[in-house]
């Protein structure tokens, strides 16, 4: 396989890879995009784009995203192995201020590779699990005496 070639094995493919990532507090914010960052079990790096039609409504639009994230996220493959890296387009690209897809490409790029090396950055450990509470610690699931003795008001007895 090439040195350019971006495989299968690099990519967020399945639905719950992506819940997984997802499910995680985002790492950064751009003004056009949202990080998130999960360690994973393997050697190399993924990554996931997410762009809809809401935030770009043209497919020319969306796949030159795509591009881009792709070709930053494999120019930084080593820095971004162990980990799982999902991008989400969350902001249009208004037309007043990006009135050229040359601008576009340019923000895109830029916002794209700032987040790619926070992306790189050590990951926070993650948190220990809570302890178990003991026992006395826990509410009782049978109702207190005198609530299972009244009855409701009106009612007679």
């Amino acid at each position: 396989m090439s040195a350019h070639a971006f495989p299968k094995a690099a990519r967020l493919t399945k639905t719950d890879e992506f819940s997984s990532v997802f499910a995680l507090r985002p790492r950064r914010r751009s003004p056009h995009f949202v990080l998130y960052v999960r360690p994973n079990d393997r050697p190399e790096g993924r990554l996931g784009v997410v762009v809809g039609k809401k935030f770009a409504p043209r497919a020319a639009e969306r796949n030159l995203v795509k591009r881009m994230a792709r070709e930053l996220f494999r120019q930084r493959r080593e820095a971004l192995a162990g980990r799982d890296v999902l991008l989400r387009l969350q902001a249009k690209f208004p037309r007043a201020e990006f009135a050229t897809r040359a601008a576009v490409r340019r923000a895109c790029a830029a916002e794209i590779a700032s987040l790619l090396e926070v992306a790189a950055r050590p990951l926070p450990p993650p948190a220990p699990p809570a302890p178990p509470a003991s026992p006395s610690a826990l509410p009782s699931a049978a109702p207190p005496a005198s609530l299972s003795q009244s009855q409701p008001p009106g009612l007679p007895a």
